[in-house]
């Protein structure tokens, strides 16, 4: 069997979408910093669309920041790959949009390079939460963080996403061309504002006139992604290369549903992303709230504790009604800590995720979904805590999603069978688990974390909240505990 490529397009089925323009000519004008699965089937998909529009000034050069596999399976597919939307019926399109793959540890200088080129107009990011080097209780840039320390010493060689950004920048700066648009496309909170934040003091540190420029000529737009993305199966592969009757090494699955919310705020243009069903807001901390709350929040409640109740995916937990009655009370409970615009309905929203959730084509795993959980509690639960008890309003159901993360992170679950936790602070955690596996000793052990709960650990209705839940969850497991 052949192998996708610029070569082998005509060989597709015809029913199956691929480009309709000449890649050859394509301009470089977004370098994006980690190449994922989740940027392929959702700021490139974006993309995808307003090339075949007309706009031909939009190529992606692509770097991941690490690892050789993605550059390895799509360069000899000139950076082609597959898109499935998985749902009631399946659709399959090959996107072009990612023209050249770099891999940043074998030859920064390249990076650096093509994101100081005249025509990068912007440079987007999708990165874990631990590559933004956060101090966790200030929020701050960690400055004693290994990869920022090598960075401030070796500018030439960088390693972190601030490293890169301002080594460009003030490549671009002694050019004389203007700067680029810094685009994060993570789930930070104001991810634009906190990027931008971050951006500066780190060059600020390399000079500080370096600093005071991009603090005052680099736009960081905010912004808020949401499409479900699982990781892609032995299956997904073989499933793709049978409609295809070609060879994709790395394709991407995702649901049909899609949704980027930008503020309009870019230095040097932007593509018209709304030709693909963005939208360009003036404010997007709303509907920023509205996702991590709601959906996210959901999420990883779904979890913790459908791993906990052995459901490997998201689908399979939320099929049982227990379980999905429980979510369904959490977006309920949370919802009064959203505030969106008028004519937004947070009742259909809160429908449309359930039925998300149940799509059984997409096999998304708790496991997955569970990783780096101490980066991801404060936005998703325990920010809406601090809202629902500042109005008097209960926090049973989030207190119970809390509890399922300290079960999950002691590293051992219900049948007594270990837990691969993957987490920043996996050790740290696991130290403190060591305190007992009865809730009145592991609740309080990992409360008094501030890195994670801050002021909230110390919340005396918090503390009773979370650690009854946790002794409701140990005593009659997670599929009893989620009836209330």
């Amino acid at each position: 069997m052949g192998r996708l490529s610029n070569a082998t397009l005509g060989r597709l089925p015809s029913a199956i979408a691929r480009p309709g323009y000449d890649r050859a000519v394509l301009g470089q004008g977004i370098v994006h910093l980690g190449l994922g699965a989740f940027h392929r089937a959702h700021q490139a998909a974006y993309t995808e669309a307003v090339l075949q529009a007309g706009d031909r000034r939009w190529g992606i050069t692509a770097a991941s920041l690490r690892s050789t596999d993605t550059r390895d399976a799509l360069a000899p597919q000139d950076g082609l790959y597959t898109l499935e939307q998985r749902g009631q019926t399946d659709q399959l399109a090959v996107l072009g949009a990612v023209t050249q793959v770099l891999v940043a540890p074998e030859n920064p200088a390249a990076l650096i390079a093509a994101m100081a080129r005249p025509e990068t107009a912007i440079v987007s990011l999708t990165v874990t939460e631990k590559a933004y080097a956060r101090d966790p209780a200030s929020g701050a840039l960690d400055e004693a963080d290994a990869g920022i320390r090598h960075d401030l010493g070796h500018l030439h060689a960088p390693r972190t996403p601030f490293g890169f950004l301002t080594a460009a920048i003030r490549a671009r700066r002694l050019a004389g061309l203007p700067p680029f648009t810094v685009l994060c496309c993570d789930n930070l909170p104001s991810n634009g504002r906190t990027v931008h934040a971050l951006l500066s003091r780190f060059a600020g540190l390399v000079d500080a006139d370096l600093g005071a420029y991009v603090a005052g000529e680099v736009a960081c737009p905010d912004t808020m992604v949401d499409r479900i993305v699982p990781a892609t199966t032995a299956e997904d592969r073989a499933r793709i290369e049978a409609a295809l009757g070609l060879r994709d090494a790395w394709p991407v699955t995702g649901e049909p549903f899609s949704q980027w919310v930008i503020e309009d705020h870019f230095t040097a243009g932007r593509p018209e992303w709304e030709r693909a069903g963005a939208m360009l807001v003036s404010e997007v901390a709303p509907f920023e709230a509205m996702k991590l709350r709601l959906l996210n929040g959901s999420h990883s409640a779904i979890a913790y504790l459908g791993y906990l109740a052995g459901y490997e995916t998201v689908a399979e937990a939320m099929a049982d009604p227990g379980m999905a009655g429980f979510v369904a009370r959490l977006m309920e409970r949370t919802t009064p800590t959203v505030h969106l615009p008028p004519g937004v309905d947070l009742a259909a929203y809160r429908a449309s995720l359930l039925e998300r959730f149940r799509n059984p084509a997409l096999r998304h795993r708790t496991w997955q979904i569970a990783m780096d959980g101490s980066q991801k509690l404060p936005q998703r639960l325990l920010d809406p805590v601090r809202a629902l008890l500042a109005q008097g309003l209960p926090i049973d159901c989030h207190a119970l999603a809390v509890a399922g993360w300290m079960r999950y992170a002691a590293g051992v679950d219900e049948r007594g069978q270990a837990i691969d936790v993957r987490d920043p602070l996996a050790v740290e955690l696991a130290r403190r688990a060591t305190a007992g596996r009865a809730a009145e000793q592991l609740a309080p052990a990992l409360l008094d974390m501030h890195a994670i709960f801050g002021d909230l650990g110390t919340h005396p209705g918090f503390r009773a909240a979370v650690t009854a839940a946790l002794g409701r969850l140990i005593a009659v497991g997670a599929k009893q505990a989620v009836l209330g």
